[in-house]
């Protein structure tokens, strides 16, 4: 992605919950590309810039969005779910929500996925498969605005608050093995 002068610097793995933060623009960004070039091409025969766009959006959802999902729900959910205290509880009833949401934006990426992988197969979709193609996306888009939007408001600020020091490091640690790095390293977030 190009670099934005004055643009907040990416999170490193020191700092988990600011990575996932960072995951949460990138999702939003590539998520408006797929919007966008579906809005556009309607089906019709795409340009290269538009097929390469929608290439790229469908790989950043198929490769690196599941890590996204496994850090949460593998390296931060369970840690708040063992705290216990005031804070963690009152998050821990609306984490099986975020869970739920996770299998609801993994079925309708499932399902988007192969609607654009056929219509750049093909050169072009009929349309009613683009308007379901459309319909999913914007599904989508609601479903991020609201779990985006809680998550960077409520969970990881208080996970932040109630999380110690050595098991924010450890999310860190297991956010960089999924992505085969080492966490001591920093580095900007891959997924």
């Amino acid at each position: 992605m190009p670099v934005t002068i004055g643009a907040k610097r990416e999170s490193d793995f020191t700092d988990p919950m600011g990575m996932l933060s960072d995951c949460h623009r990138r999702i939003e960004r590539f998520l408006e590309v797929l919007i966008a070039v579906t809005g556009e091409g309607r089906g019709a025969p795409l340009s290269d810039e538009q097929r390469t766009a929608l290439e790229t959006g469908l790989r950043y959802f198929r490769e690196a969005a599941p890590k996204h999902t496994a850090d949460e729900e593998e390296s931060l959910f369970p840690r708040l779910q063992r705290l216990g205290g005031p804070e963690a509880q009152a998050l821990l009833a609306r984490i099986e929500a975020l869970r739920e949401d996770h299998v609801r934006a993994e079925m309708r990426h499932v399902e988007v996925n192969g609607l654009a992988q056929a219509w750049l197969d093909q050169g072009r979709l009929n349309p009613e498969d683009w308007a379901r193609l459309a319909d999913l996306l914007a599904g989508l888009r609601e479903l991020y605005r609201q779990h985006i939007g809680f998550e960077d408001r409520e969970v990881f600020p208080a996970a932040e608050r109630v999380l110690p020091e050595a098991e924010r490091r450890a999310v860190g640690a297991e956010m960089a093995a999924r992505r085969g790095l080492m966490a001591a390293r920093g580095g900007p977030d891959v997924g």
